[in-house]
């Protein structure tokens, strides 16, 4: 009876897109353009080569790449023959790469040749268990599977009945500590790209540019992609000279992008002026909170083209959504939101018993439904304290208006304490960025005698901008009240973030916090 109820694999979404869409354009990279046919018959291609070193349904596999379309291609092809994929994100280092490889237990690791050839021969070294190093062009000590490509083009087959197993063995960021592998099944990432391509603004052209590694947030939308036969433009890395001119030339009509990148792009005006950015219909931004009031400069460039996701890797992109309707400038206090629910996903806001507050009370953001992960790899204790009470666990804390709107306060485990008051560190990053001297600020609480904790604050200002500390403090302290002013701010170059976009709190926090009892996470 089981087969009755299988269904949401993901192999069977990329044939189907490779069986309907066959000579439209797919994917393309600085090097090669393929059709549908192309990429199907290249991911044909990689199937029967894994199969002849020996991987099957429940192997794993892991790429270490740049943006390129072979890497898309491996990955589909792991969907179709149930294997289980790794995401390594390239600018991790080598320690966390070599920790994910012997952790999730990948039987074959592929690597582009290049910059990345000798971390993939160092991690071949460290990981005894690995069984297979493949390369993108030649490694030494590694198979070249661009040169090996085989002939041969079996018909690739999907068994239904692999929508509950593991699709994708995606690990968390590490800005909370080691991190955890998520296992996500097919049906998670079925039902994800089923929501993304009914919920999202989608242009009619789907021409969708991904800047950031496909191997994290970039790279699962491309399945939505697929499902609707769009064309996907990878570029590596971001620049805002080369991704302007990529939009013009390609006529780019989506795209998505973190928060700090698009306040890269809304100061870079001059570079702006040179190119036709008026093919952009839809930008989704996530990863990371933005400024509602960068957010809004941003409105007046680019227009109301602006989509938000709320996702994280154990509930992949789409918890909420606030959508082009929603980035209403008549609605100011609204672009501070997540958007609402997603349909089908059940989410509610708990407060520490687990009974559900009232409006405009914050509680901790919880869901469940078919988008949630199994569970954390051989993690069975953490697994049992995010699902506790029967739902999953987000960590962040977010109050819910009138109309159903989400507001994320900030990570629980971000919250600062000081002198009695819970101060959330968004709560003092949107007061300081609705400044005009203000490009982008961070916010952290460090050890005070007189507080317990103090709120300190970095700040980045904008280009020609002159303001001092005094300023900035009253600022914030007119805008939210004295115990969110911060007690310091350090004006620098550039806010650090993860390989991820995300804001790095543990980075700006370890000198403040090294050997005392609360840590770095």
């Amino acid at each position: 009876m089981g087969g009755l109820h299988s269904g949401g694999a993901l192999g069977a979404l990329c044939l189907n897109a490779f069986a309907r869409f066959g000579e439209r354009p797919a994917i393309a990279d600085d090097v090669t353009r393929w059709t549908y046919s192309d990429l199907a018959r290249n991911v044909a291609q990689i199937i029967a080569l894994f199969r002849s070193i020996g991987l099957s349904r429940g192997a794993a596999v892991s790429v270490l790449s740049a943006n390129r379309v072979e890497s898309w291609a491996v990955i589909c092809a792991a969907a179709i023959m149930g294997l289980r994929y790794t995401p390594l994100h390239p600018l991790a280092a080598e320690d966390d790469h070599a920790f994910i490889v012997e952790d999730a237990e990948i039987d074959a690791l592929i690597v582009e040749s290049g910059k990345f050839a000798p971390r993939g021969l160092a991690i071949r070294t460290r990981v005894p268990g690995l069984k297979h190093l493949l390369s993108f062009g030649p490694v030494e000590g590694a198979r070249d599977i661009l040169a090996e490509w085989p002939t041969c083009e079996p018909a690739p087959l999907v068994d239904e009945s692999m929508s509950a197993e593991i699709a994708w063995l995606a690990y968390t960021g590490g800005t909370t500590g080691r991190s955890k592998g998520v296992m996500i099944p097919h049906r998670s990432i079925a039902a994800m790209s089923a929501l993304i391509v009914s919920d999202w603004d989608w242009p009619a052209d789907i021409r969708y540019l991904a800047a950031t590694p496909i191997s994290h947030a970039a790279g699962i939308t491309l399945y939505p992609v697929m499902l609707r036969g769009g064309f996907a433009r990878l570029v590596n890395g971001f620049d805002v000279e080369a991704w302007c001119r990529t939009v013009a030339e390609e006529k780019i009509t989506s795209c998505f992008l973190v928060p700090t990148i698009i306040y890269g792009l809304i100061d870079a005006a001059s570079v702006r002026a040179k190119y036709d950015l008026s093919s952009l219909q839809m930008i989704v931004y996530g990863a990371a909170p933005m400024s509602p009031d960068r957010l809004l400069e941003g409105m007046k460039i680019f227009g109301q083209v602006f989509v938000q996701l709320y996702g994280q890797t154990e509930a992949p992109q789409i918890i909420t959504t606030l959508r082009k309707i929603d980035h209403d400038p008549a609605h100011v206090q609204r672009l501070g939101s997540c958007g609402r629910p997603s349909p089908t996903v059940d989410v509610r806001l708990f407060d520490a018993n687990m009974k559900e507050v009232g409006i405009n009370e914050p509680g901790e953001i919880c869901l469940r439904g078919t988008l949630v992960m199994d569970g954390y790899w051989k993690r069975p204790e953490a697994t049992e304290e995010a699902f506790r009470g029967g739902w999953l666990h987000t960590g962040d804390v977010a109050v819910k208006d009138e109309d159903g709107y989400l507001y994320i306060v900030d990570r629980t485990k971000d919250m600062i304490i000081s002198g009695g008051f819970n101060i959330y560190p968004r709560e003092v990053e949107d007061a300081l960025m609705s400044h005009g001297a203000v490009a982008s600020a961070a916010v952290i609480g460090v050890p005070d005698d007189k507080w317990g904790e103090a709120v300190k604050a970095f700040v980045v200002l904008k280009p020609g901008a002159n303001i001092g500390a005094s300023e900035l403090q009253a600022h914030v302290k007119d805008r939210r009240g004295a115990p969110w002013s911060p007690k310091s701010i350090d004006f620098v170059e550039a806010i650090p973030v993860t390989g991820l976009g995300k804001l790095d709190r543990k980075a700006l926090r370890a000198p403040y916090w090294q050997g005392r009892s609360r840590g770095v996470a």
